[in-house]
């Protein structure tokens, strides 16, 4: 099993901007992102890039 994933606190904000309904599914593949990456923690960077890949609007 993987570590945890690290969230900044900056980024933990901008997760609460996600609908409450699709906030858990949302946090799990920007989770598995960061995990794919290689990254210690999602930073705004991370999320941004993640939010671009899976956003379809």
């Amino acid at each position: 099993m993987s570590e945890p994933v690290v969230w900044s606190a900056e980024v933990e904000a901008k997760l609460k901007e996600i609908p409450f309904f699709v906030r858990p599914a949302a946090r799990k593949k920007i989770e598995k992102y960061c995990q794919d990456l290689n990254a210690p923690e999602i930073t705004l960077e991370i999320y941004e890039q993640a939010k671009k890949k899976f956003n379809t609007k």
